[in-house]
């Protein structure tokens, strides 16, 4: 028995609330069950100096968590001066995989920015900010469209992420954190709607992962995915 009570392929209960930042130009409040994240994107009219001059935009993304997103205050890497190793990979890991299903050439010249704010934190918070920034990501350049700067959607499909584990070895859906703590492997999967793979991160904490027991996690990913895109979809209006 999960510790939560869910079953291995049961999700945690999902909210996502586009349009929770009314100041940013894509926004997006994603709650995978205890963990919280703001998501706001912020679109410029600019790119990094490698880009300029050749008709090709960009996606980027930073992450960050708030002093007492946990059960104890962190530091604001703000005060300590840099950023932790964690936070620069997560938020690396974010931009690569919007960038995966974003067409770069059509956006045009100019740069779009994902803040992901960690409000609370009970794991999976980079998964959690991978599945709000696509939303935030699809306001902001629906915005572009209505107001005619774009003449359509530079997305090539939806894309969620959600992380799995293998826990006394049996392998189950989006982990809180009394299971990731634990797990004798971990993973975050990131794919598209079709079921293409952008990114899979995977550990096996105590013995080699088996070709099986990666199946099992890949399969109910699949399934977990599948359920956030339409989440998005449904809160982002858009037809299945």
């Amino acid at each position: 028995m999960r510790p939560s009570g869910r079953l291995p392929d049961q999700l945690r209960e999902i909210r996502l609330e586009p349009g929770y930042a009314p100041y940013a130009e894509g926004s997006c409040l994603v709650c995978f069950g205890d963990t919280h994240v703001l998501c706001t994107a912020t679109v410029q009219e600019k790119v990094p100096p490698f880009l300029r001059n050749t008709g090709r935009g960009w996606v980027t993304a930073e992450y960050g968590m708030l002093p007492r997103a946990t059960n104890r205050r962190t530091d604001r890497e703000a005060a300590r001066g840099k950023q932790s190793g964690r936070t620069q990979e997560i938020q690396r890991l974010i931009g690569r995989s919007l960038r995966a299903v974003t067409d770069l050439g059509g956006l045009g010249e100019r740069q779009v920015i994902l803040d992901c704010d960690v409000l609370r934190a009970d794991g999976g918070t980079r998964t959690a900010a991978i599945t709000g920034a696509y939303v935030a990501l699809h306001q902001a350049l629906a915005g572009l469209v209505a107001a005619s700067l774009l003449p359509a959607l530079p997305l090539r499909e939806p894309l969620a992420a959600v992380s799995c584990g293998l826990i006394e070895g049996e392998a189950r859906l989006d982990l809180d954190y009394a299971e990731d703590s634990t797990a004798e492997a971990d993973a975050n999967f990131v794919l598209t709607e079709s079921g293409g793979i952008v990114e899979i991160q995977i550990t096996a904490e105590q013995a080699p992962l088996t070709s099986r027991q990666f199946g099992a996690m890949h399969e109910l990913a699949l399934h977990g995915v599948g359920e956030l895109i339409r989440r998005q979809q449904a809160a982002l209006g858009v037809a299945a």
